[in-house]
């Protein structure tokens, strides 16, 4: 769910601007997960563009601040969305934390690192959302710890009907600056797709698995 029309549209036009989001109906993509895309979003790239990270930044916040009220601890989610999640602690003047993906094999085998109390209140930041799966296996480690998750904030999704239910089914609030449709109303508007190419990325909107086979 997205808060704000025009932050969406602006989210969008900076994220193709530096290209960290790619569009290329005709040479598709291939994702790990094996799927062929004709878009694909690297939101890593922001960080190297100081206004951009500094949009990204206090929009993040205040979304946090608006929806959940500001936390005791923000999260960020290894490992895209470390950099950005300190940069809304910093803003926010609050702890950091990240989660990894599972607890190291060596040392004190943590999931979470930095440091974090039962019972705080936590929210998490993300890069990029497609399934949500990777999302909700970092909520569920810090729920594991005894923080309370009060929601997610993320970047971008691409909107999936998979990852929508994903967090309907695990109880998690997910706010976003922008989506696959603000995303290509910008792109058609800035004349990065034609019309033909617009069909193309809607179609393969519909049924990403499947599609290009």
């Amino acid at each position: 769910m997205i808060l704000n029309k025009d932050t969406a549209k602006k989210t969008a036009e900076l994220l193709l601007q530096i290209k960290a989001i790619k569009l290329n109906p005709s040479e598709p993509f291939q994702w790990a997960s094996g799927w062929k895309s004709p878009i694909y979003c690297d939101n890593r790239v922001t960080l190297s563009y100081p206004p951009v990270r500094v949009f990204l930044k206090e929009e993040i916040a205040k979304i946090v601040e608006l929806e959940y009220g500001k936390p005791d601890v923000i999260a960020g989610v290894a490992t895209g969305a470390i950099a950005i999640g300190v940069l809304v602690a910093q803003e926010l003047g609050i702890p950091f934390v990240y989660v990894r993906p599972e607890p190291k094999k060596h040392g004190r085998k943590n999931q979470i690192e930095g440091h974090l109390e039962s019972g705080q209140n936590v929210v998490v930041v993300e890069d990029l959302i497609s399934t949500g799966n990777s999302s909700l296996n970092a909520v569920a480690a810090l729920k594991e710890a005894n923080a309370v998750v009060k929601g997610m904030v993320a970047i971008f999704s691409y909107g999936f009907d998979i990852a929508t239910k994903n967090f309907e089914d695990n109880n998690v609030s997910l706010k976003t600056l922008s989506n696959y449709e603000n995303l290509l109303e910008q792109a058609l508007d800035s004349n990065y797709v034609t019309q033909k190419e617009l069909a193309t990325l809607q179609e393969w909107r519909a049924n990403p698995s499947e599609w290009n086979q």
